[in-house]
């Protein structure tokens, strides 16, 4: 129990520290474009009303989500297959390092021509940029499949589908969740930068809204939210991966009190 409150503290302390810090340093702030943070937290409940959650916010998580799981469906099932063979990997590969330089934003005006100005071009954003962390890590996890395991599931007579689920992805899957791990911060961005083109509603759409009424407190408040977005995105995603990778972490807690 105390380790727990040890690292709770831990944990709330900077976060805490910064808020105290934003408070004085913004509170004798007469700069139209750096409100008090008593002002923007005061303004916040009136900005964000249940409507506006409704309207912006929920529109926003269900892009995210969508995009998110296209993502991750399409970049484990090709990086399986592209770290099992190593024919595919190497045809692949110099493709795959030319589109994933390719800066994601770039791509909105062209996606626009396919997908239109819909919900559908925003989905596609996020899915484009979240792919590639999800896709390489994906890889490198299949390839650095013990090879002894892999030798004696031949063995055993252990291939296709039940190889690939008792061997490959339970082997793989803590590289796959440290590109799910990234792919999450890249899809936040991607879901403001989509909502800023040809949007009528979600965050950034709203946000940039703010900005051009130069309603600058309520534009904060925005940010702000999009920050707790954010947190509250990556606590759920770490609850999810510890339980899944309850295994692994419980082999690697062993493993570091035995030495």
């Amino acid at each position: 129990m105390e380790r727990v409150l040890l690292r709770l503290v831990l944990v709330a302390a900077l976060p805490a520290l910064l808020v105290v810090a934003w408070w004085y340093a913004s509170d004798g702030s007469t700069d139209i474009y750096w409100p008090p943070l008593r002002t923007i937290l005061s303004t916040f409940p009136d900005v964000w009303t249940g409507e506006r959650l409704r309207e912006d916010v929920l529109p926003s998580v269900l892009r995210l989500s969508a995009g998110y799981a296209c993502a991750a469906v399409a970049g484990v099932a090709l990086g399986t297959v592209i770290g099992s063979y190593r024919r595919v990997r190497a045809v692949c590969e110099p493709v795959l390092e030319f589109l994933r330089a390719v800066p994601p934003p770039v791509l909105v005006p062209v996606i626009m021509l396919f997908a239109g100005i819909g919900d559908t071009m925003k989905v596609v954003v996020i899915a484009s940029g979240c792919v590639w962390p999800i896709l390489l890590n994906t890889v490198e996890g299949v390839r650095a499949v013990d090879s002894v395991m892999s030798e004696t599931a031949r063995s055993y007579g252990i291939t296709g589908v039940a190889r690939l689920r008792y061997l490959v992805l339970p082997a793989a899957s803590p590289q796959i969740f440290a590109g799910l791990r990234q792919a999450l911060s890249i899809g936040i961005i991607l879901m403001v930068i989509s909502e800023m083109f040809a949007a009528s509603n979600g965050l950034g759409f709203t946000i940039v809204q703010f900005q051009r009424g130069f309603a600058i407190p309520d534009m904060w408040t925005g940010i702000l939210l999009l920050g707790l977005l954010g947190f509250v995105l990556s606590v759920v995603f770490r609850l999810v991966e510890r339980r899944a990778l309850g295994w692994y972490h419980g082999a690697r807690d062993a493993s570091r009190r035995s030495s």
